[in-house]
């Protein structure tokens, strides 16, 4: 008995000494005012969360009947004003008539939203009681109908409430939206699986965002019919977005080294670094990436290519929407908040713009050079899976393998020679800088800590590429 009562004893000290968070204890039976955990600072889990997706030449037919099967009454349809005019938005438009669905259209998204284009949109949510939201056009669309819905379904909130933290108050969605459908005419940005919409900061120059699971899309309609209707530089743009969601969300910091642990479920954010499974659809993605992209972009007519690429796209957005990007995406949010004069080719806008894909892209090779380090193994199974050559590669030349593997890539697709092509020069890198500090909810998912220093001398190397 003796025996039983030391082990016993030592049981009991061995629970109190132990973190109470769920990881490491089984508090089932503990009461709602037990202590967290105050020994685990990083997360212990990770969660996957994607959007319905439904794949098919011509799917978008469908629409009408998926509304009246949702019983809607009243449905908004998100779009711009150049796609409204084309067979993506026609083809949804026809489907709702067809299936007796009443609509009304909102045509006014801005391509790289703002405050101030998301606030317009918001008011015009809440101008009637629109029971379903669909969206039609690239990410700049879903994004906007994303936040849209969220704000008519929480007609009290502040704008910034659940704007991303630092810039607004992140807080958490707790109450419902309405239901949403996404029809994707880009390959590229992969909203359709995300809970994540993009914009402009005005005040600030820079992009931020919200990021709720409860605001990703209920269906996702990927119809790669309509990726024909995109000009050449689009693809491209578009492509450089998957290439960088692939890469980043796989080069991402593991989950369990991601700080905070949460003390509710709640709090756990949407981007949680690399995990096993994220990185099954991030490296698909990229193979995608490397075998179609670039007939994809040469050859509007090419079906094949284009689809693989709206698959890919698909891909990418589950992987990077549950696993997150980092210095790339970070970085580009000021290089398009400050773009000064850029007029972006194949974009039927009149102000100046650097499309999102490319803001992203012109940062890569002095990421990934920086990057690699971390984690050697992943840059270079990532440079192989884009053409190179690393059977005889050290570890310690993981960086400078995948960056030249990047210049020659965006060299074959003729993108711009750099940061300095699209108008920055060296004066710009302190506003870069500072527009990236706010940047937190994806910087930190960098596997290697930076300083302010270290983002000068990345968008210094990013002046001139080739």
């Amino acid at each position: 008995m003796a025996g039983r009562d030391r082990v016993v004893y030592l049981l009991r000290q061995l629970e109190r000494a132990a973190c109470r968070c769920p990881a490491h204890s089984n508090t089932f039976h503990r009461g709602v005012g037990a202590a967290t955990c105050t020994v685990r600072k990083t997360d212990y889990a990770f969660e996957m969360a994607s959007s319905n997706i439904r794949y098919g030449e011509g799917v978008t037919r469908e629409i009408g009947m998926d509304l009246q099967n949702l019983g809607a009454r009243n449905v908004c349809v998100m779009t711009d004003r150049t796609l409204s005019r084309l067979p993506p938005v026609a083809a949804v438009l026809e489907s709702l008539a067809k299936n007796g669905v009443r609509y009304r259209v909102y045509d006014s998204v801005r391509v790289e939203p703002t405050d101030a284009s998301f606030k317009d949109a918001i008011s015009f949510a809440k101008s009637d009681s629109f029971d379903v939201f669909v969206a039609v056009g690239g990410g700049s669309v879903i994004d906007t109908c994303k936040a849209a819905n969220l704000y008519a379904s929480h007609p009290d909130a502040d704008f910034l409430d659940f704007v991303n933290a630092p810039i607004g108050k992140g807080k958490p969605v707790t109450g419902a939206v309405r239901p949403l459908i996404a029809v994707p005419t880009t390959a590229g940005t992969g909203s359709e699986t995300t809970g994540v919409a993009i914009f402009d900061y005005e005040p600030l120059k820079a992009k931020t965002g919200i990021a709720s699971r409860a605001i990703r899309p209920m269906l996702g309609l990927v119809d790669p019919l309509h990726t024909l209707s995109m000009p050449e530089r689009v693809a491209a743009n578009s492509g450089f977005d998957v290439l960088c969601h692939a890469l980043e969300s796989y080069t991402a910091l593991p989950y369990h080294q991601r700080a905070p642990c949460p003390t509710n479920p709640i709090n756990r954010p949407a981007y949680q670094g690399s995990n096993p499974i994220s990185d099954v659809w991030s490296r698909h993605a990229l193979h995608v990436v490397a075998k179609y992209m670039k007939r994809a972009v040469r050859d509007p007519e090419d079906l094949e290519a284009r689809s693989s690429m709206h698959l890919a796209s698909v891909f990418a957005g589950i992987g990077f929407g549950n696993a997150g990007v980092h210095l790339c995406h970070g970085m580009s949010y000021p290089i398009a908040g400050n773009v000064k004069t850029h007029s972006a080719k194949g974009y039927s806008v009149k102000h100046p713009l650097v499309p999102h894909g490319l803001s992203v892209v012109l940062t890569s090779p002095a990421v990934f050079n920086f990057t690699a380090p971390m984690c050697p193994e992943r840059h270079l199974e990532a440079a192989e899976i884009l053409g190179a050559d690393v059977r005889q590669v050290k570890r310690e030349d993981a960086g400078a393998v995948v960056a030249d593997t990047l210049r020659r890539f965006l060299s074959e697709l003729q993108v711009e020679d750099g940061l300095a092509a699209v108008g920055y020069s060296k004066d710009d890198i302190p506003a870069l800088v500072k527009g990236t500090i706010p940047q937190e909810r994806v910087t930190k998912l960098s596997p290697r800590e930076h300083s302010e220093e270290d983002l000068s001398r990345l968008f210094e190397a990013s002046m001139k590429l080739y």
